[in-house]
């Protein structure tokens, strides 16, 4: 694997960790952390994790600080890693359940009373987060979360909210505690984030995390409003928090530490936009703008910006469709051959079957395995020889994942 990823399971390791003297979140049990606040009758979670097994754990972990009766469950938003835990931390009973007034139960598609790709999204998914691949030889981690988590009751403890939270938020007092809930639009539309004033402990959701933020998820997702995640994080600034709490990923301590992160986040993202935007306006294509728009070294390097879990190339190609649709602007593109039709043509040219095999297997021996894969490709398009493809086709994806620095990637 590659080796900044070899780091991973230590990284993730199982802890409950102190934000503040009454604020407590829970590391490593699940894909995302959960967060508890100790009020003076109660207490307040903050995201519920993605599967009711995880829940449990979480909830033991906490009533080891607190046997308080839980009081309120906040939703940063609707993803299933936020949502999946809620009916076991509301332990029989009837808690608070906050969330935005943007909030949609089938939080993967744009809201639609009509069919939406369920099946694709659900295979894809379970690609992108290697669910069904082994641990650890495997799944060492999904970037921004565990490898080794529990996978029991996926999605089935959700409920929903019991009082929304509209888009000027507001200042709410729970048990003694007060605390602002504001609208922050970022990885989805209906993101909140939750403000702690008297212990500056600001809850940030998913609009930040120690890596590269995904910007576009290879399981498909609606465009990401790039501009409103950068404008986010400027809001996230002003609170100037001296501890934030991620969604995913440790929590960063100091005021500076989380201006630089902040800032970098918002910088990386300002710059994919503003680089794809000059090259849309100069007429590059999306193949051409996805290989040449990177990172400026002073923040590619960053530990925080690493692409463990977002891309840069996958990004730029999010902004081009989300902005222009999918015509590249140029003109052959708007009749391309079909994907059958044009790998026959392509292994004729090649010289035949022997000929493009003889390729593939060259640019496997050289390692050269993307150009491998899109050659290997035309034989199953072209339903030629597709046994030896698929088998060859498998065994170079397992090969090239082995270098992969993004986890979604490898994991697909």
């Amino acid at each position: 694997m590659h080796p900044e990823l070899k780091a991973h399971p230590e990284y993730f390791k199982r802890e409950i960790i102190q934000l503040a003297d009454n604020v407590y979140m829970a590391f490593g049990f699940a894909a995302s952390n959960q967060f508890m606040i100790v009020g003076d009758d109660g207490l307040i979670i903050i995201d519920t994790s993605e599967t009711t097994k995880a829940a449990e754990n979480v909830l033991a972990a906490f009533r080891e600080i607190s046997s308080l009766p839980i009081h309120t469950i906040i939703l940063t938003h609707s993803h299933r890693d936020q949502v999946s835990g809620a009916s076991v931390f509301a332990e029989g009973g009837s808690p608070d359940i906050l969330a935005s007034e943007r909030y949609s139960e089938d939080s993967l598609f744009v809201a639609s009373s009509h069919p939406q790709p369920v099946k694709a999204m659900q295979a894809r998914t379970k690609r992108q987060f290697g669910i069904g691949l082994s641990y650890p030889d495997e799944i060492i981690g999904i970037g921004v979360g565990p490898g080794d988590r529990p996978l029991e009751g996926m999605g089935a403890g959700s409920l929903p909210p019991t009082r929304f939270i509209g888009d000027t938020g507001e200042i709410l007092k729970i048990c003694n505690i007060e605390l602002e809930l504001k609208l922050v639009p970022g990885e989805t539309p209906d993101h909140i984030v939750v403000w702690y004033p008297e212990k500056k402990v600001l809850i940030c959701g998913d609009n930040f995390y120690h890596a590269f933020p995904n910007l576009y998820a290879i399981r498909g997702t609606a465009y990401r409003d790039f501009d409103t995640w950068a404008d986010s994080l400027d809001t996230l600034m002003a609170f100037q928090p001296e501890v934030l709490g991620p969604g995913h990923t440790r929590p960063v301590f100091g005021a500076a530490a989380i201006q630089e992160s902040l800032s970098d986040y918002r910088d990386a993202i300002r710059h994919v936009i503003t680089e794809t935007r000059n090259g849309m306006d100069e007429g590059l294509t999306i193949d051409q703008l996805a290989h040449r728009v990177k990172l400026p070294p002073e923040l590619a390097e960053k530990r925080h910006l690493r692409e463990y879990y977002g891309r840069v190339d996958h990004s730029v190609r999010a902004y081009f469709v989300g902005t222009l649709g999918w015509f590249d602007g140029n003109p052959t593109s708007l009749g391309s051959l079909a994907p059958e039709d044009e790998a026959r043509k392509f292994i004729a040219l090649a010289g035949g079957e022997d000929a493009l095999w003889q390729a593939v297997e060259m640019a496997r021996a050289e390692a050269d395995y993307q150009w491998a894969l899109q050659l290997v490709d035309r034989f199953i398009f072209a339903g030629i020889d597709t046994d030896r493809a698929r088998k060859t086709k498998a065994d170079i994806l397992r090969i090239h994942a082995d270098s992969q620095i993004n986890c979604p990637t490898r994991h697909y």
